[in-house]
């Protein structure tokens, strides 16, 4: 008997993967909470390399079922998403993306449909770097400066924290800064 998981992914731990869940129940899914697996990383990094899609493969077997919500949830490269697609095709698991209508991306048709929006989500993220760094070029040729703003007056105040015997800790807490911001200022 076939069993279906989920795979639901967000790139930040910023973001929830609840509303993906949530989108499978309100499909008409009925996924085992132990069958979801869930996972904070990027979409750029392989799936073979992600923790969480290993731990799904351990777990899958023939004749199992893999949901996803997206396409871009299985990755943002068309290579990566084809061949690990096609490599759970091989071992005989099925993999349907709702956003595609629920087809199986393992099926002729799911094979074409995947090839076409995984290359197009492919250019988008091309063209949002493109973009990105054409941004920063025109703000550094502007002479705007780029990063995090000069922490003014910060090197000397950590000094007298430290000179008055307070501890790293209670100086970021007193100062209302980064732990990490007292640190670099600590021993210059």
């Amino acid at each position: 008997m076939s069993r279906t998981f989920l795979y639901a992914r967000v790139s930040t731990i910023d973001q929830t993967t609840d509303n993906q869940v949530l989108e499978v129940h309100g499909a008409g899914f009925a996924v085992e909470p132990a069958r979801v697996i869930t996972e904070t990383i990027s979409g750029s990094t392989q799936a073979a390399e992600r923790p969480g899609f290993a731990k799904l493969l351990d777990r899958m077997e023939q004749g199992d079922v893999l949901l996803c919500t997206k396409l871009d949830r299985l990755g943002r490269n068309a290579m990566d998403v084809r061949s690990t697609v096609d490599a759970l095709a091989a071992r005989g698991i099925r993999v349907h993306c709702l956003a595609l209508g629920g087809v199986d991306l393992t099926s002729a048709a799911g094979r074409m449909t995947m090839q076409v929006l995984a290359a197009v989500a492919e250019f988008e993220r091309d063209l949002l770097i493109e973009r990105t760094a054409a941004g920063l070029n025109r703000a550094r040729a502007e002479g705007k400066k780029l990063g995090r703003p000069a922490a003014t007056g910060t090197r000397a105040l950590v000094q007298t924290a430290k000179a008055e015997g307070m501890s790293q800790s209670l100086a970021a807490k007193k100062l209302d800064v980064s732990l990490a911001t007292v640190k670099r200022h600590w021993n210059l």
